[in-house]
């Protein structure tokens, strides 16, 4: 009986990984030059809040 050749197998999971993630690079590229914003890429940030929130602590005040 032949034995798994789990290096082959694992082979193949990674070169799938980078192809599906490559693809999912390619798709928000094209989507950013359509104009396309994804609910992922929308741009806000914890930094762009009002500012009503307190500095994360360990961090001196500002004046």
């Amino acid at each position: 009986m032949a034995t798994p050749n789990y290096g082959f197998e694992k082979r193949q999971k990674e070169l799938a990984k980078k192809k599906k993630k490559e693809e999912k690079l390619k798709q928000r590229a094209a989507d950013k030059a359509a104009g396309i914003v994804s609910p992922d890429d929308s741009g806000e940030t914890d930094a762009d809040t009002d500012g009503d929130e307190a500095p994360p602590a360990g961090t001196p005040p500002q004046p």
